[in-house]
């Protein structure tokens, strides 16, 4: 039986740590599982790339080799953003490839996301590739391998579409991750002006994380619209599927009032869309998203949950609290921060005072996601202790779609495991300083009968 570590068997994808839980024989082992179930589903080719980490060629050749082995074969694009593997998947026709990358997670991190015939495998899909590496149970065969440049293709689909009113003037922080060898060219195609921070591909994230959800990671970026003439901010994470936006007074627009800017877009084309928002987002989704005459649908947090969710739903737009975006109107369904970010500059560049629209969606008191750190598997026994012993004020309406949200007349809070790391993530949102510190303290009580780990808040 082959001996592979559990652990790195998540909820929407696999990821471990370089020489510990992952290397080049894993990685086979995983090529071989994949391709093995791409054979039992009928796929015949499968796309696989991968981000700036260092470990990515390594990993990315052994992937290839358990693919083949199973008569799979592997088109091999390079070094790529993951919103990238997806396009080509899309458009060579295979609906189906592998993401080597460790996403916005520490340089030493990396991993695999899977999408096959069309499905992004999550949960027990994910389950499944393990139990199939356990049991030895592969197929044979000797797939062929080529390598593909989707590079241009994706660069023009975007700019063949999109267009905009104006040119715009921008900061573009990629924080060394893959993305920085694209977006800056795309944007500049869009006749944008664009200024580079940390655009040079390094996995060793020499500047700053490459995490646009961490607010400390966007200092570079808000001090170069405080210093120079560009009047908007777009940062990636790693592998280029989640955007942060920063305004030119300094203020970060999180992917939540993100999600409300390009539901009135979308929702002005299709009235009565519906739009799909994580449990971690603002409660002023769904009042705005029944304003312009949309359907709001609140859904788990997971690119492979929301993707899932769309599918069943037809929903023309998702969005989750992380930064990944989702726009199936006019594009493929999948998140990418690149293209995100296309579709906004487009949006602003009607209005002489981009700043300033951003600036008026609909806010409240609130924190960015706070982590609370974990030995690895105990976030997932605390969360599981929460939702059997938590009790909350009467007045609250209790959620347990993903972790616990909880509902107070005048904001809410939210506990729930992460799938990436040993991290319960919190968030708390309120209509005043006040009442924040409300829904806090009784969080802070909850948790204390559960657990003695230091809180960060």
């Amino acid at each position: 039986m082959a001996v592979v570590d559990p652990s790195i068997f998540k909820a929407y994808d696999i990821r471990g740590i370089v020489g510990t839980t992952v290397d080049q024989t894993v990685a086979k082992l995983i090529g071989l599982a994949i391709g093995t179930e791409a054979q039992a589903r009928g796929v015949k080719a499968v796309c696989i790339g991968r981000d700036g980490r260092l470990s990515g060629p390594d990993l990315a050749e052994a992937l290839a080799a358990g693919l083949r082995a199973t008569g799979t074969d592997v088109i091999d694009l390079g070094r790529v953003a993951t919103p990238m593997l997806y396009f080509a998947a899309h458009e060579l026709g295979t609906l189906s490839g592998v993401m080597v990358t460790g996403s916005h997670n520490p340089p030493d991190y990396n991993g695999f996301k899977m999408m096959l015939a069309g499905e992004t495998l999550s949960g027990e899909r994910i389950q499944e590739l393990l139990k199939r590496i356990q049991a030895d149970d592969f197929c044979q065969g000797e797939g062929q391998y080529r390598t593909h440049s989707i590079n241009e293709a994706y660069l023009n689909r975007i700019t063949q579409d999109i267009k905009l009113a104006r040119p715009m003037n921008i900061v573009v922080d990629c924080g060394n991750g893959v993305a920085g060898a694209f977006a800056p060219v795309l944007y500049r195609r869009m006749d944008c002006r664009v200024r580079s921070l940390f655009c040079d591909v390094d996995g060793t994230f020499p500047n700053h994380h490459p995490d646009p959800s961490q607010p400390k990671n966007l200092q570079d970026l808000i001090h170069a619209l405080k210093t120079t003439d560009a009047e908007l901010g777009l940062a990636f994470d790693g592998d280029g599927d989640r955007l942060g936006v920063v305004t030119k007074d300094g203020q970060i627009i999180y992917p939540d009032r993100q999600l409300m800017l390009f539901a009135g877009d979308v929702l002005s084309r299709n009235p009565g869309a519906k739009v799909i928002f994580d449990v971690k987002s603002t409660r002023n989704l769904t009042p705005w998203i029944r304003e312009l005459g949309g359907e709001p649908i609140m859904a788990r947090t997971g690119h492979s949950f929301i993707k899932a969710k769309m599918k069943e739903t037809g929903a023309l737009l998702a969005g989750e609290m992380s930064g990944h975006v989702f726009f199936k109107e006019r594009w493929y369904g999948f998140d990418d921060g690149m293209y995100a970010g296309a579709r906004l500059l487009e949006i602003l560049s009607q209005v002489d005072d981009p700043s300033a629209v951003l600036n008026n969606l609909p806010n409240a008191v609130s924190t960015p996601e706070l982590n609370l750190k974990m030995a690895e598997g105990e976030h997932h026994a605390l969360i599981a202790r929460l939702q059997a012993s938590a009790r909350f004020p009467s007045e609250c309406e209790v959620i347990t779609l993903d972790g616990l949200r909880v509902e107070y007349p005048e904001g809410f809070g939210l506990m729930r495991a992460s799938n990436t790391t040993p991290v319960v993530v919190l968030r708390f949102e309120a209509e005043t300083e006040a009442a924040l510190q409300r829904i806090q303290a009784d969080f802070r009580q909850v948790l204390a009968a559960e657990t003695d780990a230091a809180l960060p808040f």
